[in-house]
This record gives structure tokens, C-alpha cells and sequence, in this order.
């Protein structure tokens, strides 16, 4: 299970068997069922986590209310990053829409990861800038495209969404209630 993060990683720059096998040394497996809490606002972030397999939605509870602002999936790493960061309580939460293992690697083991290998700040260093031009693009989106369209580029990028995450999540996520989600995907099966 492991390897599938060490071939992740392997992506963004390639390891030296040294440096898999302390990688290897400083992950933690984790199981979680369906609808499990992973993380939640008020905790102080200690750890980042990759998703192994299973979908998690990260959201927001705005008075009262969630708000989805993303889901991660197979190959995608999940940090709290403020909290991380700077040991703030975080605002945001996580939770497995379906049965999901998550390799986690805490702060301690990040530092020591670091310090055994430059290899491992290059590659921290390109994950975060994925992460902001992620971020970017999704802020882009919702200030440059209507609902609809943000409907059709996610059917067209990440389709499979669709079939693991409920509806009502999706709707949140594209910034709709669920009965216009239910009017744009029957404009756009028309059209």
C-alpha cells in the first residue's frame, strides 16, 4: 500500500532506495469507514495525509450549515495548511464519503524526512505549489464561470465524482442548491 505513495512521490522528482526506505519509515497507515470524521475545525493540524484509496470532502460549516470547497481522491496529499503551518486552530473539516485508507505522516516524521534528504524539500516544495495553482484555478473558476459551467468542467476533469459523492455535496461544492444542480444537469443533458 505504501508503494503507492512512494510512486506518487516519485512523480514529482525520483528516490533513491535510502530515501524510499525512510519514507516508508515515516508513514502511518489508517483505515476509515465511510462518513468518518478525519479531521475537524478547532484541531490543531499535526500531520498531512495522502489518500491511498477513498474519497474525502473537505468542508466548512457556515452557520450551521456545510459548505463543500473540495474533494480529494487516489494520489492527492490533504493538509489543513494554516493549522499546520502556523499551529492555529483549523476552520476547515475532512471526512471520508467512502471506505478510505490514508497514509499519514506526521510533523515529527516530516522534519526528520527533511533533514535526512534535499530531495524531500523539493518535493514538499513542488506539492505545495500544486496545491496553491489548485487553488487558484478553483477560486478562478467561481469568479470567471456560472454554475453550469463549473458543472461541466468537473463532469469533464473528474467525472468519477459523480458516482462516489452525493449529489447534495456536489451542489455544495459548485455553489448551488441541489434542485439547481437537478436543472443545470438537465440543461446540459438537453444541450
Amino acid at each position: 500500500m505504501i508503494t503507492k505513495l512512494v510512486d506518487s512521490i516519485q512523480l514529482y522528482m525520483p528516490l533513491t532506495l535510502k530515501e524510499q526506505t525512510f519514507l516508508k519509515s515515516a508513514v502511518k497507515l489508517r483505515s476509515y469507514n465511510k462518513n468518518a470524521v478525519i479531521f475537524q475545525e478547532g484541531d490543531i493540524a499535526d500531520a498531512i495525509y495522502f489518500v491511498l484509496e477513498g474519497c474525502v470532502r473537505l468542508f466548512y460549516n457556515v452557520g450551521g450549515v456545510d459548505k463543500t470547497a473540495f474533494f480529494y481522491t487516489e494520489g492527492q496529499f490533504i493538509c489543513a495548511g494554516d493549522s499546520y503551518t502556523f499551529n492555529r486552530p483549523a476552520q476547515e473539516n475532512y471526512e471520508a464519503l467512502e471506505p478510505t485508507i490514508l497514509a499519514i505522516i506526521s510533523k515529527s516524521s516530516i522534519e526528520q524526512l527533511l533533514k535526512q534528504s534535499i530531495t524531500f524539500e523539493q518535493i514538499a516544495r513542488i506539492a505545495v505549489e500544486n496545491e496553491l495553482l489548485t487553488a487558484q484555478r478553483l477560486i478562478a473558476s467561481f469568479v470567471t464561470k456560472s454554475a453550469e459551467q463549473r458543472y461541466v468542467d468537473l463532469l469533464a476533469n473528474q467525472g468519477d465524482l459523480f458516482l462516489r459523492v452525493p449529489q447534495h455535496y456536489i451542489a455544495t461544492y459548485l455553489g448551488v442548491s441541489p434542485e439547481t444542480l437537478s436543472r443545470i444537469k438537465q440543461r446540459v443533458v438537453k444541450g
